[in-house]
């Protein structure tokens, strides 16, 4: 099979999941800006997460994975179709007959395998857009920061698609329908801004939410007796918040221009007050992960109280933004 669907034309992403849904949803006939896609989809949020099993604790500035996609889709009343399938041989032809239709569709991977990635962490919640194969590559879309339009050969696509561990699921693909009329966009647009901030101030468990932040700047003074290599697990905590797909500022990029399009299209002066609080909110958080970094880079831990003090600011001013979205 070495057929590309033609007139393949990719959307532009900094983040997976977001990239992933603009792919087939452009396709679909839908275009929406990536800041849309993950508002729409319900896409903020904060978690640190740690367990005796990890070397290091994880942070996270957005919903968990699969979460922004199923909100999204049952926002805009959109038919997506889903497949898994513990053997690889099935799941490979779950793919394949769709792109022989022309269809674009969409994988869940552990993006460790793919050939053009080139920091290798085992991360099984990555998301890219197969949109053609021959007999030993596939042709793929995936985040402008990994090459936008890249290919990798079958058997490692084959190998991220069946990962096991953390947040991977069976040999995932989905697809989505061509669309007819969506609903009205603004009714939908206010129902995710006051249900994200109802769950982001609302958190079922205290590392998630507003209290996940207020735990970490507790938890971050003890970041150097928890690591058995601090300079290593610092500079890739640093690396993983500011880089690593979020659109930078751990996500709050890209909710700033969320809000700024919503102030833009339907004038709300407590949308207003919550993009101008997130301006602030997000260069914040590039000096956590700077701070972060540079602590590693010098081992001055005294720094670490500087990261403890800034994350009570922030979780301080992304109450009051979001207390602000409530009501929307």
């Amino acid at each position: 099979m070495s057929n590309n669907i033609e007139g393949f034309v990719p959307f532009q992403g900094e983040h997976c999941e977001t990239t992933t849904i603009g792919n087939l949803l452009q396709f679909a006939g839908v275009r929406l800006s990536e800041p849309m896609l993950f508002g729409l989809g319900q896409g903020l949020g904060f978690i640190y997460w740690d367990s005796k099993q990890m070397d290091f604790p994880f942070i996270g500035g957005r919903v968990k994975p699969d979460e922004l996609t199923a909100c999204l889709v049952s926002r805009l009343n959109l038919t997506i179709r889903m497949q898994e399938s513990s053997s690889v041989e099935k799941a490979w032809q779950n793919v394949r007959s769709y792109i022989e239709l022309g269809v674009p569709v969409g994988l869940k991977l552990d993006s460790y395998y793919l050939d053009y990635f080139t920091n290798k962490v085992h991360f099984a919640a990555h998301y890219a857009v197969i949109y053609g194969a021959d007999a030993e590559y596939a042709y793929m879309a995936d985040t402008r920061q990994q090459g936008g339009l890249v290919k990798t050969s079958l058997t490692h696509l084959a190998m991220a698609r069946n990962a096991k561990g953390p947040m991977s699921s069976r040999n995932r693909s989905f697809t989505i329908e061509p669309v007819g009329t969506l609903p009205p966009l603004i009714p939908a647009i206010r129902s995710s801004i006051a249900e994200n901030a109802r769950n982001y101030l609302n958190p079922p468990i205290r590392n998630i939410g507003n209290k996940g932040i207020i735990k970490m700047s507790h938890e971050v003074l003890k970041w150097p007796s928890r690591s058995k290599d601090l300079e290593k697990d610092l500079c890739l905590t640093a690396l993983l918040m500011e880089r690593a797909g979020t659109g930078g500022a751990l996500f709050r990029n890209l909710y700033r221009d969320f809000l700024k399009e919503c102030v833009d299209l339907f004038g709300d002066s407590k949308v207003e007050q919550a993009y101008w609080l997130f301006t602030e909110i997000a260069p914040m958080w590039v000096s956590v992960s700077s701070l972060i970094d540079h602590t590693g880079r010098t081992g001055n831990h005294q720094e670490l109280n500087l990261v403890s003090e800034l994350l009570l600011e922030i979780a301080d001013k992304e109450r009051v933004a979001m207390e602000l979205l409530l009501t929307v």
